[in-house]
């Protein structure tokens, strides 16, 4: 029933006044308090009553709205309860940027180490049949120039804005990378591939040399006690090696001069760079100027060796040497590219580390490859060698401890 009347009459009623209350007790929201009113004359008292969804409402009193204290109350939890949904959409975003950037750093470990074995593997399978290192340098060289030219065509990189004297400052940096890699390449073509590699295990040894001549930076005791390992495995695994010869190996000690003598230099030379020269673009300048520098020796020293003529005259398949060169050059620039993309998101000491695990799996792959011969004592001194670059990258950060006042 929406509504109800009921009417009470007597001549000598007094006189009633029912008024609402200033604060209605009822505890419905739903129910609309009743109304009554009477008059001295013998009038009928009219009662009301209704049903709503709305506040309470009487002719004297207006709704009944939450106090101050209770909207403030609301108003945090609702503050709070949207802080506590953004903190959690925070925290769930971070993991998951953290697990791509993980996933993402983990293919591109994969693929340097990948795009090194294979360099190793073709390059070694196209210098047996084809020894001129010389050549076989430009070619690679030539292949990672076209490489730089499509990534800055097609945007894939931006262009840099090189200034005259930053050219003539690289200039040093592009002469030691070329003559590293020509010296590499000759190693490799004289002595199996793991014995290159074991012995450009000594590459932090020239590198702590280097620093202490040319930027006074003394090495640690820690630094100095893990170069003993490195030496001496070298040493062991030299005396030991089927493939040994002195070509090959001073083709690789030199390898490693020139190379970690590129480092001295890149830090002594080139401490201010601009933005848009990263260290993948500085690469790219030094891979065109390492071909316009070797280029023209290598046809000087060893002509053209390069044409089908020739080839086909020399005995060998022309069309797999063909594929095997420009597979090797592919996988020569693209591992370096890489190696400069790891560094660029990780420290120069996980960096480190990682070169030293990618030179233990060249070293097993080739030696599983090409069915090198290794003797018990060879894979002991190799082994000390790796553990001793290992040690080195875990302590080269290792800062002596300031003198008290």
């Amino acid at each position: 029933m929406q509504s109800a009347s009921m009417s009470l009459s007597s001549a000598a009623a007094p006189l009633l006044k029912f008024r609402a209350p200033s604060r209605n007790p009822n505890p419905n929201p739903r129910f609309r308090p009743i109304s009554c009113s009477a008059s001295s004359k013998a009038r009928p008292i009219s009662i009301r009553g209704s049903f709503s969804s709305d506040l309470w409402t009487s002719p004297d009193l207006s709704p009944v709205q939450p106090t101050r204290s209770r909207r403030l109350d609301v108003a945090v939890r609702s503050a709070a309860g949207e802080s506590a949904g953004e903190s959690a959409g925070e925290k769930s975003a971070s993991e998951g940027s953290s697990l791509a950037q993980t996933l993402q750093l983990g293919s591109l470990f994969g693929l340097w180490y990948l795009f090194n074995i294979y360099f190793n593997i073709y390059n070694k399978q196209v210098l047996k049949v084809f020894p001129f290192p010389m050549t076989m340098t430009t070619c690679q060289f030539a292949v990672g120039s076209v490489f730089v030219l499509l990534m800055w065509a097609t945007n894939l990189h931006k262009k840099p804005n090189i200034s005259t004297q930053q050219i003539v400052a690289i200039l040093p940096l592009a002469i030691v990378h070329t003559l590293g890699n020509l010296f590499t390449n000759m190693s490799l073509g004289k002595v199996a591939v793991s014995f290159t590699h074991t012995i450009k295990a000594m590459e932090p040894f020239f590198s702590v040399v280097l620093s202490a001549l040319f930027l006074g930076e003394l090495p640690t005791l820690w630094v100095v006690s893990s170069l003993l390992p490195i030496v001496g495995g070298v040493a062991l695994a030299s005396m030991t090696e089927a493939s040994f010869n002195w070509a090959g190996f001073w083709s690789a000690m030199a390898s490693n001069v020139t190379f970690q003598s590129r480092n001295v230099l890149s830090k002594k030379l080139m401490v201010k760079k601009e933005e848009s020269l990263d260290n993948i673009n500085l690469f790219s300048i030094i891979t065109i100027m390492s071909l316009f520098l070797l280029a023209p020796v290598t046809l000087f020293v060893e002509g053209v060796k390069v044409t089908p003529t020739y080839l086909q005259s020399a005995g060998v398949n022309l069309n797999q040497i063909y594929m095997r060169s420009l597979l090797a050059g592919l996988c020569f620039h693209a591992y370096q590219q890489v190696s400069y993309m790891i560094l660029s998101k990780v420290s120069p000491v996980t960096h480190s580390v990682g070169n030293c695990v990618k030179r233990v799996v060249v070293i097993v792959t080739s030696v599983l490859f090409f069915r090198t011969p290794v003797t018990t004592i060879n894979a002991v001194g190799t082994g000390i060698a790796l553990a001793g670059v290992f040690l080195y990258s875990r302590v080269k950060g290792i800062k002596p401890k300031p003198k008290a006042a």
